[in-house]
Formats: structure tokens, sequence, C-alpha cells
């Protein structure tokens, strides 16, 4: 009931920024969006009983619906903003915890010296993964290690984002990461804002980049402090759980060769607070046709645990909009890691086993 009262909230605000925009002389307002639903079959599955199981699931990313918008106020100077809601196509059901607006929700300045974002916002360890981490945070990807991963965002952030020449940086800080009690991915329960604890729940994120047209490397780190009620072991501000990473890209012709390190230092861990990430991907475009591959391996240190991932997906476009494709994957976890091929919710495995998993999928953008 809550959510179909969030659905209702949010379609009504849609309607109301359709109305108002002819009035808006000196703004402007952009409706977009996608939609990306596969059948997936999963060989291994760790449910009682269970050898495999097929289901239906988004691929190769989250369907979204979003609202930008600016207006021009002088000088170089606009007022912005960004409203984008993710929901479960194959259901209907509002994701990222049943937010109306959960995947961005920001209003903030931008000019020629860069732009300042206040709300519900993406973290820069995303922005700084986005050009190495091929298969990005769909299905059989770097979610799958780490669901944080899945959803690098931030509540009540106030970020910086500016581009000079080649380089690029951002910062971020946030006062609450994460109002909403949910366990799903990159949930993490901790609210913040508490008289008396100016450190609970804080989120301190920044990026830097170098671009140039066939290259590029780029440093990223998130770091998140603890607070009463935290998951994953954060119970307290006296504990932080930290990602950062280094990651790159060479462009030759047509393909796109990308590597990565993400190191981990989670003081919610007694047994294993630190893990290394490495990956290694590539893309080629042949005609209608592009063709992906990327090869992870998570390592705990000092201990046995660990896991490999191998994906690839083939992608044939209909349109400059509209695409069907194929992803497989396959994870191998050894010592008592359980991680399964997909992050997505729903699937489990049997510590040290393996696990296939193959989609077919469409996606169409707006």
């Amino acid at each position: 009931m809550r959510q179909e009262k969030r659905a209702v909230m949010a379609l009504a605000l849609v309607a109301a920024l359709a109305a108002a925009t002819p009035a808006r002389a000196q703004g402007s307002l952009q409706t977009y969006g996608l939609l990306d639903l596969g059948v997936e079959h999963v060989q291994g599955h760790g449910g009682p009983g269970a050898i495999g199981v097929t289901r239906m699931q988004f691929g190769t990313l989250p369907s979204r619906l979003g609202f930008r918008g600016a207006e021009d106020l002088g000088g170089g100077a606009r007022a912005i903003f960004n409203l984008e809601m993710g929901f479960n196509a194959d259901t209907g059901v509002i994701a990222n915890g049943g937010r109306s607006f959960g995947r961005t929700s920001t209003v903030g300045l931008a000019g020629d010296w860069g732009t300042v974002t206040l709300g519900r916002q993406l973290t820069f360890l995303f922005w700084s993964m986005t050009e190495s981490d091929i298969m990005g945070p769909g299905a059989y990807s770097s979610s799958s290690l780490d669901p944080y991963l899945a959803n690098i965002r931030a509540d009540n952030a106030i970020a910086y984002r500016g581009s000079f020449g080649a380089w690029s940086v951002g910062a971020l800080y946030s006062l609450g990461r994460d109002v909403v009690a949910t366990n799903s991915p990159g949930g993490t329960n901790c609210a913040g804002e508490l008289p008396g604890d100016a450190r609970a729940c804080r989120t301190l994120s920044g990026m830097l980049k170098y671009e140039q047209a066939s290259w590029g490397v780029a440093l990223g780190a998130d770091r998140i402090q603890g607070g009463p009620g935290a998951f994953g072991g954060l119970s307290s501000s006296d504990l932080s759980d930290t990602r950062a990473t280094l990651n790159g890209y060479l462009k030759l012709g047509e393909v796109k060769l990308a590597a990565g390190y993400l190191r981990r230092d989670n003081e919610g861990s007694a047994t294993q607070p630190r893990s290394d990430l490495w990956w290694l991907g590539g893309t080629y475009p042949s005609g209608p046709w592009l063709f992906e591959a990327q090869l992870f391996k998570l390592d705990y240190r000092h201990t046995a645990n660990g896991a490999r991932l191998a994906v690839f997906r083939a992608s044939y476009f209909l349109s400059k909009r509209s695409l069907v494709y194929a992803t497989a994957g396959h994870i191998r976890n050894s010592g008592s890691l359980a991680l399964p091929v997909n992050g997505y919710p729903g699937l489990t495995n049997t510590p040290g086993g393996s696990q296939s998993g193959f989609m077919l999928g469409v996606k169409h953008t707006f």
C-alpha cells in the first residue's frame, strides 16, 4: 500500500512537471529512460533441492524513468534538477527500496566552474568506474562480487563536479547516506543526522580522472561511516567501510580494453576486513553487433575465500535506441564464499560452489 501511494505521488509530480513545461520560457525539461528485461536460466542454484532456476530479470541496466531540467540564470549560470525513479519492469514495482525517485533526486547550480548538487545521488566511486567496468551494474557484473556496487548512492548529499581540460574532479559529502531500511543490494540502513553523533552514517567520496581521445585513467574512493542499526556490522560511527579504485582504459581503433583494481577495508567485518577486486575487459563493435567480455578476480586477504567470474555479452542493435542481447556468466567460489553468478536478489549459492547463468533480453532507451 505504501509503495502504491508513492507511485501515485510520483505520477502526480510527473503530470505537474509536464503541465508546467509551456511556462518555462528560459528553461528546458527532458524526459528520458530505459526498459531492459531478460529471461535468465541459472544452473547450480543454491536453493533446497534445486539445481536450476529460470526467471525474468533486468539484464544490462536497471529500468528507469527520469526527468531533468535547467533554467538559464544569465552570465553562464543555470539552475538544474534531476529526478529519476527505478522500477522492476517485470512486475512494475518501484525499486531502490520503494523510493519514488530512488535513483536520483537532486537540485543545484551549474556554470563554467562546474556543478553543485544537493539530494540523493550517485557517489564518485561510481563515476570513476564508468569507463573501465565494462559490464557496469547489470547482471553478471562487479555487483555480483560486491553488492554495494549495484547502488552506489547517498541520501542527504552535497556534491561538486568540475571539468578542466582533460581533468575531471569530484567530491561528495553525505550527512546521512541511507534513510530506507532495506537490505537490498547497496542498502545499508543508516539514516544519520543524529544529535550528539556528528559522524554517524556520513559518506565521503571523491574522484580524479584524466582522459584523452584514446585513453583514460581514474582514481575514486568512497568511505562510509557506521551508525546505530546499520547493516554489515557497521553498528558504530567509530567504524568505517572504505573502497578505493584505480582503473583505466585504452582504445585501439574500434577495440576498447579496460582494467581496474578496487581495494576494500571494512572495519565492520571481524573475519574479512580486507579484500582486493581486479578486473580486465574489452569491447569490440562489428556492424550492428557489439561484443563485450570481462574477467573478475576477488580475494580476501589472509583467508581462503575468493571468487572468479567470467562474463560475455553479445548485443545486436535493431536501431539506435533498441537492441537485443545474450549474456553468459560463470562464477567459481573458493573457501567458504558462496556468491551467486547474478547479484540481484533471489539467487543463492553453496560455499565454495560454482554457478552458471545465461540470459536473453531486450533493451529500449528513450
